[in-house]
């Protein structure tokens, strides 16, 4: 009886495997900054009155994106 064992074939998936997970690391990241930059276009597009109404001063801005986008630290 033959039979064949074929090992070539891991080691071929695994650096694929590494750059599929780098690309989806990548565009995860993205994907944040996107939602970063959004917010805070979206933010500082309003005036101080609408800001007010919210309880938002202008300084806040940018740790309400960066909260928005990856997170309450």
């Amino acid at each position: 009886m033959a039979y064949m064992t074929s090992t070539g074939g891991a080691a071929r998936t695994a650096p694929i495997s590494r750059l599929s997970g780098l690309f989806t690391a990548f565009g995860a990241r993205m994907e944040q900054y996107r939602t970063y930059r959004r917010t805070v276009n979206e933010l500082t597009s309003l005036n101080d009155r609408e800001l007010a109404d919210l309880g938002i001063n202008r300084s806040m801005i940018g740790s309400i994106a960066t909260d928005a986008a990856y997170g309450a630290r």
